[in-house]
């Protein structure tokens, strides 16, 4: 038996199983979201503050064409995804002006500099124009400032080499108020764009108690982007009141959607 008839009868008795076992569903039930809002009646600078994310690690071609849809429908400022959708994502945001986003280190920061390089490399050459890094949390509690600043200002060479921009991801929920300054001086110093609350895989996301602290520390020239957790048009408000002038979200078209006039 070949490759290709293995793959066949994997196929076959995977579908045999599933029909076996799922009862039917209605259109609805397997995810309809309901008519979408016209995008005239949607406020567009909600749309413009916003990453579209998806990076759960089961999304598939589908899902990541979807979000790139849209995005491009609603003008979102980004589609975030994992690295190996890249090239799929510019491919479908040709010609938009929606940028695509995606991470290094991620989600636990805890890899070498060498490694997020070598991502954000393969990353920009496909056509990312933002990277979210995530910084070295063990690190930046074991007090090795250096390590975490040479972290942070390796990518931000290499992404200001591409005419691009690197966010910096503190994971907030594991620091302490005074390890979230030095993370954003360290970050500033370092010449990274924005700093970011969290990866969305933590045990908590954005607070606005958190970017309120980093927008102090990192005053108006760098971004904060609130990420984790922000469902709602209320949260989205909530986090740019705070200091965000960037927003990750999942949810975002239920999000631009609950502005329709």
């Amino acid at each position: 038996m070949d490759t290709e008839e293995l793959d066949q009868l994997a196929a076959r008795i995977g579908e045999a199983i599933i029909a076996r076992m799922t009862p039917p569903v209605s259109s609805c039930a397997a995810g309809c979201g309901g008519t979408p809002k016209p995008v005239s009646a949607v406020d567009p600078a909600v749309a413009r503050l916003i990453d579209h994310t998806l990076l759960r690690p089961e999304a598939n071609r589908d899902d990541i064409l979807r979000v790139c849809r849209e995005a491009r429908r609603y003008s979102f400022a980004a589609v975030c995804v994992n690295p190996y959708w890249v090239s799929l994502a510019v491919s479908e945001l040709a010609g938009s002006p929606v940028k695509v986003a995606t991470v290094a280190g991620f989600p636990l920061g805890a890899t070498s500099t060498e490694s997020k390089m070598a991502e954000a490399a393969a990353a920009l050459r496909l056509g990312a124009r933002e990277i979210d890094m995530v910084l070295n949390v063990g690190a930046l509690r074991s007090g090795d400032l250096d390590t975490v600043k040479h972290d942070i200002q390796a990518l931000a060479e290499t992404c200001h080499e591409a005419s691009a921009i690197v966010k910096v991801i503190l994971e907030t929920v594991l620091l302490d108020d005074h390890q979230k300054a030095v993370a954003c001086t360290l970050a500033r110093m370092a010449g990274a764009d924005f700093v970011k609350t969290s990866t969305g895989f933590g045990p908590a996301g954005a607070t606005t108690h958190d970017v309120a602290l980093m927008r102090q520390v990192v005053g108006p020239e760098m971004g904060v982007k609130a990420a984790g957790g922000i469902r709602t048009l209320e949260d989205f408000r909530q986090m740019v009141a705070a200091g965000a002038n960037r927003i990750g979200a999942s949810s975002s078209v239920a999000i631009v959607e609950a502005t329709a006039r």
